[in-house]
């Protein structure tokens, strides 16, 4: 317990160090957001609400002190602001409506990815030597290719020339969104080609890395005592190799979750799919900063469960830190 007593201190006291970070990064920044929103406005806001409109956005007289106490009190609310591209919508509703796409999408493919990649990988550590051996250099090359590359080519190929998916969209435009079998069907054929796009371009690298770091395993003294005992190939496999193996892997796949609400932004962008990564992709475009800042913090407080997650289940697969706690 002491062992997950520090980890969560320690990622609590980050978490506090992004939001502070958050907060005194748009302070710091040159400009005005709400010179920059009269600007797009073209002088439709009259003046009598300039004082307004700035208070809404945080911007006041008042000592920094007391806006960090507002701010900080504004987020416990769940309080991200207005956003100036799509003024006056708060920034949490543009986030909640974005999430739910990037976590269906990015989050399940990313779990397939894997547990297909991982359990693969230990597959052929164990035929190293045998024909399977000739699916790494397809593999290596799978694990290279860039994300938006691989996006391009599956469109070029399965939706420009075969016409088996839609270019782009995220749910067929003369449907509205709602919990119907039409809508869920809609979104889950839209979904088919972004989701190809992710697992390949991830797949071969939970392959490539799982095999690599179970083939060191294999040649552990532990292993061959535990070979030498006449144990079964299964669980010498799973319950020695396959264990003690999977441990910097699940490093890399709590950074992957932790990446999922992120996005796979330019796979989003590509399909014009209505994640966070194509509204943070917006955002930038649109110099929304109170948007930005609070898809930021999202990303930034996401990956810090991620790992604190990653860290409580490595008390449960690593004998070694028990000892610790």
């Amino acid at each position: 317990m002491k062992y997950l007593l520090r980890k969560v201190m320690l990622y609590a006291f980050i978490a506090w160090a992004a939001m502070t970070l958050n907060f005194l990064i748009p302070r710091l920044m040159p400009g005005d957001p709400v010179a920059l929103l009269v600007e797009r406005m073209e002088g439709r806001i009259a003046p009598e609400a300039m004082a307004a409109i700035a208070e809404s956005y945080g911007i006041t007289d008042d000592p920094l002190p007391i806006q960090y106490i507002t701010y900080i009190g504004n987020l416990l609310r769940g309080d991200l602001g207005l956003s100036i591209g799509f003024h006056p919508v708060p920034v949490a509703d543009i986030v909640m409506q974005a999430l739910p796409w990037t976590i269906g999408l990015v989050g399940l493919t990313t779990i397939i990815s894997f547990v297909l990649g991982t359990s693969l990988g230990v597959v052929l550590a164990w035929w190293r030597g045998r024909k399977s051996d000739y699916v790494l250099p397809m593999l290596t090359f799978f694990n290279g290719v860039p994300y938006f590359w691989m996006a391009l080519i599956l469109v070029l190929v399965l939706s420009v020339n075969l016409g088996w998916f839609p270019v782009a969209g995220a749910y067929s435009r003369a449907l509205m969104p709602e919990l119907s079998l039409e809508f869920l069907g809609s979104a889950a054929y839209h979904a088919i080609l972004p989701a190809l796009t992710i697992v390949l371009g991830s797949f071969a690298g939970w392959v490539l890395g799982m095999r690599n770091m179970t083939v060191s395993v294999l040649g552990e003294d532990y292993v061959t005592m535990a070979e030498a005992k006449g144990l079964p190939r299964r669980q010498v496999l799973f319950t020695y190799a396959a264990r003690n193996s999977i441990l910097p892997s699940v490093t890399g796949f709590a950074m992957s979750l932790g990446a999922v609400v992120g996005g796979s932004m330019l796979t989003e962008v590509i399909f014009n799919y209505p994640g966070v990564g194509y509204t943070l992709f917006q955002a930038v475009e649109n110099q929304d900063f109170p948007l930005m800042q609070g898809l930021f913090l999202i990303i930034s407080l996401t990956v810090i469960i991620a790992n604190l997650l990653a860290d409580i289940v490595y008390v449960f697969l690593d004998p070694r830190t028990r000892s610790e706690a």
